[in-house]
Parts: structure tokens; sequence; C-alpha cells
């Protein structure tokens, strides 16, 4: 890695000033805070996540692409919902028709026949990318328990998923008229 690292910087005189290329990038505010976070995070992920990965690794490759299939098609709702608070109709549209097809014709959303069917996918979003269409800074970059990095926007759009997901409020509904 050194040895690679080398050739890069091969020819520079290092001056160069990195402050204009970092203008586009969120300012660390918490570095302490989130540098324990990462370290607490890696823990878990030896001790939890990365056995759980290894057992969902060993099913076979058409249950996981099926319940992959079936968690994309569920978060498609809380991505329709994004796509109209940016108002972008078109990819609402196309989301809403994916959903449909892969509800019914994809035995709830197990297989993506809309893909074939010419409804591709155009990308998940989420409450965070909603601020930000609508003019919000990223604000400070920092590292959540568990979650893990995010923005000032991006942690405020967690909260923001949570009542415009759909999925959400019908499971945790727990009001009865």
């Amino acid at each position: 890695l050194l040895l690679q690292t080398n050739f890069v910087f091969a020819g520079t005189e290092g001056s160069e000033d990195l402050s204009k290329s970092s203008e586009a990038s969120a300012k660390e505010c918490f570095e302490g805070v989130s540098r324990a976070m990462f370290k607490f995070n890696h823990a878990l992920d030896k001790v939890i996540f990365k056995p759980v990965a290894k057992g969902y690794r060993a099913l076979p490759a058409p249950i996981r692409k099926g319940t992959g299939n079936a968690v994309d098609n569920l978060r498609s709702l809380l991505t329709f919902s994004n796509n109209l608070l940016q108002g972008d109709l078109g990819r609402a549209g196309n989301t809403a028709a994916r959903f449909g097809i892969n509800t019914t014709a994809g035995i709830l959303g197990i297989f993506d026949p809309a893909t074939r069917m010419g409804f591709e996918d155009q990308g998940k979003e989420d409450f965070g990318q909603t601020l930000g269409a609508w003019g919000a800074d990223s604000g400070c970059y920092f590292v959540l328990p568990i979650l893990g990095p995010t923005t000032t926007r991006d942690a405020l759009g967690l909260v923001g998923n949570v009542f415009i997901d759909p999925v959400y409020q019908i499971t945790h509904n727990t009001e009865i008229d």
C-alpha cells in the first residue's frame, strides 16, 4: 500500500491546496465521538454482523435474491413518498408501477418482472435526499452507533423517514378507532 501511494504522489510538490477540493464535503464536527462510535461499530461488526452475514451467504443464491427483492419492493414505498415530495412525478409513477407489478406478478416482490417489462429501478430515495433537493445543507459529518457514518441532514432524514414511510405507519399504528 505504501509503495502504491508513493507513486500517486510522484511528481507533486506538495503545495497543492486541498481545501479547494473539500468545499463540497461535509465538515467533521464531533471527531472524538465519531472515532469512538467507529470503534464501537467495528467491534459490533466483528462480533455480530460478520457472523450473521456469513450465515446469510450460506443460504442458496435464489433465497438471498428473493429476500433482497422483497425488501427492495417494500422499501420502494419510501422511495415513492420521497419522489412525490421532491416533485419528481415521472420517477414516482415508475416506482409505483414497479411496486404494483412486483407485488402482484412478482409474488410480494420476491421476483422482479417489472424490470423485464421496462420499468427500470431508478434508485432509492429517502427523506435526507428530499431535504437536499429542497436546498438543505448537508451539515456536519459524524458516526452513529450501529447505523454508521451520516451527516446532520441525513440524520434528520432518518427521523423524517419514520413519518413518511407507509410500511412503518401500517406496522406501528397501534391506535384502534
